[in-house]
């Protein structure tokens, strides 16, 4: 009895040191000092009596108003996302080898000082290619920095290649820059930003987020012409088959295709990249009467697709689009036959252009307009197998459904086709009526 007595009394402090431990453990730890920039950008209270107010909108674009967040909430670290953040290899990199600044400071202003970049990946061959040097030296040539776009304004602005774009005036490039620009993504909008036209900031305590969500970045930017097509949010559409299957951006999309493969490109179409329905469903050509007659001369769209959000005649920054968003369809010639080579019918969808689209910056009327359509080449993702022409009544023929015929004095089935009478104003007429069906169509459609 007395051995165990004297093990209780020797043990006992050794208990309590335990306990005292344990509850020491449980505490929460000591706020970092605002004297440096993860303290300051991890306290909450302290960003919000610090923060400066917003000088100007956040960006919007086809999907609306961005969401607004508070500039506090937008350079907050906290969360999952932060702890994530903070074990991993860019933690270690520290806040001023990207951002520069100065740290070790409650002052706001010297923080900010010595060439302070908020984005880092808009300089991303400084501060992204020592340790990303394939991706870096590739991404001049992603899609996702706008050449096709910035092509067509330096073309309708009385220039030939997307390069040129840089010898538009200034005004004219910062409306393109402040406007048009705002989807088009560095590293940061992807994989550790919410993108400019889903409120900016911080999306997850500063996590970088290897595979990008395919909701709050993807759709964020490819909204009404992407993302809600795929979905089925459009009136009157279902969801793209591909998603109803589970399948994301991603499935089809991948890194490689986003980040550029180092070969420069004119236009979005013409990028090596882009996925094709071939590498899912290969000798696709051969599987029915169908595919077998108009493989070679349309684009899998023209059958399968839904109808797809349409705007138009856009004033940059401006009154905004002055053809208001509409569902439609819209079969015509190819616009684009020497990349989309042998296709003579394909989808086509009415853009945002407009002579005076740079109106509110300084630019009456582009010089050139009409060297484009406004119906641009499109491949709507809201695939269905069984579409409004791909479907045919009991006792009706293959092509009842799709092919123009006459009865009696009206067209059956011209709604899906793009006519000259669609095009509203004579400066549509002049760049897009060689691309409309009214001489092309098959004579016997129309016997």
């Amino acid at each position: 009895m007395k051995i165990k007595y004297y093990l209780f009394v020797l043990l006992l402090p050794i208990f309590f040191m335990s306990c005292e431990k344990d509850d020491e453990n449980t505490n929460p730890p000591d706020e970092m000092s605002v004297a440096s920039c993860e303290g300051c950008h991890t306290n909450y209270a302290h960003l919000q009596k610090v923060y400066s107010p917003d000088t100007t909108a956040p960006a919007g674009g086809c999907g609306g108003e961005a969401p607004h967040y508070e500039p506090y909430d937008r350079v907050f670290m906290g969360g999952a996302g932060y702890a994530d953040f903070k074990k991993s290899s860019h933690y270690a990199v520290g806040c001023v080898n990207c951002h520069n600044g100065v740290d070790g400071t409650d002052d706001k202003k010297k923080a900010h000082s010595d060439n302070f970049i908020p984005h880092p990946s808009t300089v991303y061959t400084k501060k992204c290619g020592s340790c990303h040097k394939e991706i870096v030296d590739n991404f001049p040539t992603s899609i996702h920095n706008g050449t096709g776009q910035k092509k067509k304004v330096a073309i309708r602005s009385g220039y030939e290649h997307s390069s040129d774009f840089s010898k538009l005036p200034a005004h004219q490039i910062e409306g393109y820059t402040k406007n048009c620009a705002t989807c088009h993504a560095s590293c940061g909008e992807c994989h550790i930003n919410r993108p400019p036209t889903g409120g900016g900031g911080l999306a997850n305590g500063h996590k970088f987020t290897k595979t990008p969500d395919m909701l709050n970045t993807c759709v964020t930017c490819h909204t009404s012409r992407g993302g809600h097509a795929f979905l089925g949010v459009g009136s009157g559409t279902k969801p793209d088959v591909h998603q109803t299957k589970g399948m994301k951006c991603l499935s089809c999309h991948s890194g490689a295709e986003m980040h550029g493969d180092g070969v420069p490109v004119e236009q979005r179409y013409s990028y090596t990249k882009l996925p094709k329905c071939e590498n899912c469903h290969p000798n696709i050509e051969s599987k029915n009467q169908y595919h077998s007659a108009h493989y070679d001369s349309f684009n899998c769209q023209v059958c399968h697709s839904q109808v797809y959000n349409n705007c138009g005649s856009c004033h940059v920054h401006g009154a905004g689009a002055r053809i208001p968003s509409y569902m439609d369809f819209k079969i015509g010639l190819n616009t684009i036959p020497d990349i989309k080579k042998g296709y003579k019918f394909v989808t086509l969808r009415r853009t945002l252009g407009a002579p005076d689209n740079f109106k509110e910056y300084g630019v009456p009327e582009m010089s050139n307009f009409a060297a484009l359509p406004i119906f641009n080449f499109t491949t709507p993702h809201n695939i269905l197998r069984w579409t409004d022409r791909t479907k045919v009544a009991k006792g009706q023929m293959c092509f009842s459904s799709c092919h123009i015929r006459k009865e009696g004095d009206s067209l059956i089935n011209a709604k899906w086709y793009l006519f000259e009478s669609d095009l509203k104003q004579d400066w549509e007429i002049n760049s897009t009526k060689k691309y409309t069906v009214d001489n092309s169509l098959p004579e016997s459609w129309l016997k």
